[in-house]
């Protein structure tokens, strides 16, 4: 037989009810327009010509359509490179003039896929000189003027550190497993403050059985650093130690093998070729805090910090690169 409430314990319940109803209030927040900025995106690799990326700021609740997308590149900037020797001009070039070769060409060294460069018109800014490409060991500072905003930033090329071996390895050695990892042994200079990033790039090209718009196709367009491609030596300063790496993708791949059990993973049959930068203090500090900003997906339960940055009067990075490129076939 069930047991039946109190009459006075129903009204109570009833009463709270109302009460709590009766409090709940529609509250409306006007957030406030944040001032526009400049977004640099800049990079310089030794043997390299300079690439920047400017863009303006974009508000949290802004369209982001191709049309939207395509008016936030800064146009008609004035953008100057210096080395220490020489102050250039960089030239602004937009991909719609490019041939699709060029286009190839600047989407491996922005880190895109040619599809996703293909898709609008990115304008950016670089230059043809020889003599202001990167150089190991120069201080490039890079100054930025259009109308009401001036911006600056310096980076270094620091002199490259060889990577010892590379090697492919399935976890627990599972002859019935084909993924695995890139494993890799680094010996660190006897110098603190050194700090690194790691690139990776498919050579090979998927099998037949891929889906047809992959199928004989380049696995890797461009070389793609996973989350957590930085760090430094704070913990094996001048030491030699071994170190692994999984498998990045690039944003919003809808690629079969980003998204099934091969996400992350090397393959068995795989070509890789690594790209081992080493970087300058402020570059790490930029890319650490923005993958650190990425890996928490804007968790309420994260520890909350500003993103880094080593542009004046802007946001973003200009950063210097002293590469090592080396390649691994995973057997």
């Amino acid at each position: 037989m069930r047991k039946l409430l109190p009459a006075y314990s129903v009204l109570i319940f009833t009463l709270i009810t109302f009460l709590v109803i009766g409090c709940s209030k529609e509250i409306t927040v006007d957030l406030p327009d944040a001032q526009s900025q400049i977004v640099v995106e800049g990079s310089i690799e030794q043997g390299q010509p300079p690439i920047v990326l400017l863009t303006y700021s974009q508000g949290y609740f802004d369209p982001t359509d191709i049309t939207s997308l395509e008016s936030y590149f800064v146009r008609g900037a004035n953008v100057t490179l210096n080395n220490g020797t020489i102050t250039e001009t960089l030239i602004e070039i937009c991909t719609d003039d490019l041939t699709e070769e060029q286009q190839v060409q600047i989407a491996e060294l922005l880190g895109i896929s040619p599809e996703t460069l293909s898709t609008f018109n990115v304008c950016g800014y670089t230059s043809l000189n020889p003599a202001i490409w990167g150089e190991e060991g120069k201080v490039y500072t890079l100054q930025i003027v259009k109308d009401n905003h001036n911006l600056k930033s310096v980076t270094k090329i620091n002199n490259v550190v060889e990577l010892d071996s590379l090697w492919f390895k399935i976890p627990n050695d599972n002859p019935e497993d084909s993924l695995g990892f890139i494993y890799g042994i680094l010996t660190d200079p006897d110098s603190t403050g050194n700090a690194y990033r790691w690139f990776a790039k498919r050579i090979n090209q998927y099998p037949s059985w891929s889906p047809d718009d992959l199928a004989g196709t380049q696995k890797d367009q461009s070389f793609i650093a996973p989350l957590g491609s930085v760090f430094d030596d704070s913990f094996f300063n001048g030491l030699s130690f071994e170190f692994a790496y999984f498998r990045g993708r690039t944003a919003n791949s809808m690629k079969f093998d980003d998204n099934n059990a091969e996400a992350g993973y090397f393959k068995r049959g795989d070509t890789i070729v690594v790209r081992g930068c080493v970087i300058d203090r402020k570059s790490f500090k930029y890319i650490d805090s923005y993958e650190n900003q990425i890996s928490t997906q804007g968790s309420p339960f994260s520890v909350p910090f500003n993103l880094e940055s080593n542009v004046e009067g802007g946001l973003g990075a200009f950063i210097g690169y002293g590469a090592v490129y080396d390649t691994v076939i995973c057997q």
